[in-house]
């Protein structure tokens, strides 16, 4: 007997079939074509199996060779399939998949998703009246008491604080959106990071790790599958709109519900369930159940940058479906580690991928094609499946992921260290998998750029398109260490690190200009200014007087004035420390974090640009940081009464450690993007976003100077980190130079991002499309740290395109002002000048900026531009 026949015996006993003569192997008729399912219907149940053999056409369901597999698993394929050998091992070639027709189109969103996002504009629009009188000088104090600093650490990433958050604030367990399916984990829950999909809404919306995304197909899609979706897009699946023909075009973006390739189970079905856990800044596990009560049977472990998706099976029977439909599947002969299989599938859309599947057991895992959208293993799998795509003109990348396969990373931790302007950071993968495996991950441009020296050997070949963030290269390391200069002589004065590093002073006759508009700002009513409902524009008004009171202080030589002025200051601050505002702060437990009680008091999610749900906390408590740090830097004996209430916002927006209890770790500033995230709990198919990379980098700003005033030499350090890292990104992501090569050309010529989002790129704002608006949320607030981000290139060359030639007088409002003041960093004379004119117009200040400021801003960047000793009547 020979072994076909034998093999049939053997199947058709394990099945029950008898007679065992129906399950003799013969020739293919067109009968029995016919009688097959057409190739739109699939099936995943397990009848009797069959064997059919031909010349040309055949399908084999074969034993493993391995022993302690056992095969659990029969399907009936309803394609006929050619199988041929190869050098590699063996291919399964499907035939034209007819009527059935790739998918590789997806949908595009083509408009801004308002979930979340306030359309009022970040500007105080209402002309602010001039006093009616001047506010009293008063009597000068000396500053009493110093603040001793800390020793900086060996890490830097050491905890602020782990006590509760001070009594000031109440306290509740309850929060209006809910923990859906996250498992119980002690550690805080993060609010804004990559994964929030998958616990958000339908729990069906996209993933991005970079370069690969995911999501929950959830019965969903041609496929009706219960698996987890993979997609990887190629720089020629961006979509640019609204008119693609356009220079620069308005957008870009990518499709969505692509289901290159869906990672499944048989067992999965409308029943699956869908949890999260182990919640980090940068990885979590996402986990797929047969039902509620079921333990998971995959789980999704995702890091930023992984090089592979990996499932980790725990039993069932891995299936692997496409939309995009199979071409070809082909199993190698050789493994390429011990207890590793490997496959490569090549999808009619002429992508390639492959499969690596590692078993600690030594089980084989073996397919069987069933149809051009299906292929289901012969058995259940206790192990780990990885997927990767093979990029179409890397010769090299097969033999990378050959190395790196079977390894996998869990987490991320972040250390960094400072030493005078030298900072470093560095992220250490956990790994599981393969031991004596080194990891592939990938890295950002801004990444490439920074990497140590030590690191350059480390760096592949290899590179995947990103949505948003242009190639990502494969880096073969277990951790990584970016290198960044830090900009540790910024202060509270203007600044430029393009400019002479110098002291500077400014003239009497220059002081004596900026002086009268500066008194009569000081003396406007600050406590109606700063009572508002809203935590973002009492922040911004705040922050508004104390860069005024400063001004008077340390720059214009009035300490009588700028002592009214820092009363008053500390008085219209206390309403807040006290938490005796319009809308208090709580922290609720249930996410655990700092939130404005205005949603739960008005049942509005979007009141407050979204602040109960998370949205732009860096932005809304930014402000107020900056302003505790100025009023600390003129009366150290404020800062220690004040502390504890200015560091948990600190903590609420950039805790440091998990050492933490009580606030998830960075929730805002994302490490491996190099900015932040202003999206909080909204559920959102184009990812998180942030619109004003501006605030972004005046949040980091706050925590350097809180940090410098306060004695937290590591906070300052970070702060000082976090700019530098923010500048490099947003230098690439947001702010464009003629040069950059990073986003497409198409796009780079609207100079700035407008929103970023993790999927698209959109040139405009939720608040409206103007020219003035787009490029000012990337400007407002001016402050010394925006000379770090705003190179003077690239403010010469956004100018030059947008605001030339007199097409700046078309500003409205407050907008015109700050492109004004913008201006300050390339011709600092033409800003001083619109400033200080005797017709100058209030009614283009935003009433969260001051003349004053910007006056000083202009008269103190033209110092900065001369050669010393910088001392002249402007």
């Amino acid at each position: 007997m020979d072994q076909l026949m034998l093999l049939v015996l053997v199947l058709a006993a394990i099945a029950g079939a008898k007679p065992v003569d129906q399950l003799k192997p013969g020739p293919i008729t067109s009968s029995q074509l016919e009688a097959m399912p057409t190739p739109t219907s699939r099936s995943l149940e397990r009848p009797s199996p069959i064997a059919l053999v031909d010349d040309i056409f055949s399908t084999f369901i074969l034993p493993s060779k391995n022993p302690q597999l056992i095969v659990t698993s029969t399907v009936t394929p309803i394609v006929a399939v050619r199988t041929t050998s190869t050098i590699s091992g063996v291919m399964q070639i499907l035939p034209s998949p007819g009527t059935l027709h790739p998918e590789t189109l997806g949908t595009v969103l083509t408009t801004l998703d308002m979930l979340g996002h306030a359309t009022n504009p970040p500007v105080i629009e209402t002309q602010i009246p001039s006093p009616t009188k001047l506010i009293s000088p008063a009597s000068v104090t000396l500053r009493t008491g110093s603040i001793e600093s800390t020793p900086i650490s060996h890490n830097i990433f050491q905890p602020i604080a782990t006590d509760s958050p001070p009594g000031v604030f109440s306290t509740r367990p309850d929060h209006p959106v809910p923990r859906k399916g996250i498992k119980s984990q002690t550690e805080p829950l993060s609010t804004n990071k990559f994964y929030s999909n998958f616990y958000l809404g339908s729990q069906t919306a996209q993933t991005w790790t970079h370069p690969y995304s995911l999501s929950w197909v959830k019965g969903g899609g041609s496929l009706k599958s219960w698996g987890m979706s993979i997609t990887q897009l190629d720089a020629s699946q961006k979509v640019y709109g609204p008119d693609a023909s356009a220079n620069p075009v308005g957008y870009f973006t990518h499709p969505l519900g692509i289901l290159s390739l869906v990672l499944s189970s048989s067992e999965l079905k409308s029943s699956t369930c869908l949890t999260t856990d182990s919640l980090t800044s940068m990885s979590a596990n996402v986990n797929l159940h047969p039902d509620d009560s079921a333990p998971a049977q995959i789980v999704f472990p995702l890091v930023q940058g992984m090089g592979f998706v990996t499932a980790v099976f725990n039993s069932g029977t891995p299936t692997l479906e496409s939309a995009t439909l199979f071409r070809t599947f082909t199993k190698f002969s050789s493994a390429p580690k011990p207890c590793v299989s490997k496959f490569k599938m090549i999808l009619e859309d002429d992508t390639t991928w492959l499969l690596y599947a590692y078993s600690p057991s030594g089980a084989d895992l073996d397919f069987t094609v069933v149809s051009n959208d299906l292929i289901q293993a012969t058995s259940e799998f206790e192990g780990t499946i990885q997927i990767a795509k093979i990029p179409s003109t890397d010769t090299t990348a097969e033999h990378l992921y050959d190395a790196a396969c079977g390894a996998f990373a869990t987490s991320v931790d972040i250390s960094g260290s400072a030493d005078g302007e030298s900072g470093s950071y560095t992220f250490s993968f956990a790994k599981g998998g393969l031991a004596n495996t080194t990891l592939a991950m990938f890295a950002l441009p801004h990444h490439i750029s920074s990497l140590s020296p030590e690191m350059s050997a480390s760096v592949s070949t290899l590179q995947l398109e990103t949505t948003t963030k242009g190639k990502a290269t494969a880096i073969i390391a277990d951790s990584w260490t970016m290198l960044e200069k830090l900009p540790t002589d910024m202060g509270f004065g203007p600044w430029n690190p393009q400019m002479q590093k110098k002291k500077y002073a400014l003239s009497a006759a220059t002081i004596k200009v900026i002086h009268t508009v500066a008194c009569s700002e000081i003396s406007q009513n600050m406590t109606k200014q700063t009572d508002l409902d809203s935590i973002y524009f009492s922040g911004k008004a705040l922050a508004k007087f104390a860069g005024i009171t400063y001004t008077l202080q340390e720059l214009l030589g009035d300490p009588a004035m700028a002592q009214a002025g820092l009363e008053n200051l500390k008085d219209s601050f206390a309403l807040f420390s006290s938490n005796t505002n319009k809308f208090p702060l709580v922290y609720e437990s249930a996410w655990k974090g700092i939130v404005s009680s205005a949603t739960y008091s008005t049942g509005d999610p979007g009141v407050d640009f979204g602040n109960t749900y998370y949205n732009d906390h860096h932005f809304h408590y930014g402000y107020f940081i900056l302003t505790a740090a100025i009023i600390g830097s003129m009366d150290p004996s404020w800062v220690s009464v004040n502390k504890a209430y200015v560091n948990t916002l600190v903590r609420d927006i950039a805790n440091p450690s998990e050492l933490d209890p009580y606030f998830p770790v960075s929730r805002s500033f994302d490490w491996y993007h190099g900015h932040s995230w202003a999206h909080g709990l909204y559920e959102s198919f184009d990812g998180k976003d942030q619109e004003s990379s501006s605030e972004d980098s005046m949040s980091a700003y706050a925590l350097k100077m809180w940090g410098h005033v306060s004695g937290d030499s590591n906070m300052e350090a970070r702060g000082n980190l976090q700019l530098a890292i923010n500048a490099r990104s947003i230098q690439n992501y947001y702010l464009y130079l003629r040069d950059n090569m990073v986003e497409p050309r198409k796009f780079t010529g609207n100079r700035v991002a407008g929103i970023m989002f993790e999927n698209k790129i959109d040139y405009t704002t939720f608040f409206g499309s103007r020219p003035e608006l787009i490029h000012g949320i990337h400007m407002l607030p001016l402050l010394p740290s925006s000379g770090l981000t705003r190179t003077q290139t690239f403010v010469q060359q956004e100018w030059d395109d947008f605001f030339s030639q007199g097409r700046v007088e078309s500003a409205q409002g407050g907008w015109k002002s700050l492109l004004y003041a913008n201006l300050a960093f390339i011709d600092a004379k033409s800003s001083w000048n619109y400033f200080s004119s005797s017709n100058f117009n209030d009614a283009t200040l935003d009433g969260g900026a001051s003349r004053t400021w910007y006056m000083a801003l202009a008269a103190g960047n033209v110092l900065l531009s001369l050669p010393p000793p910088a001392l002249i009547d402007i």
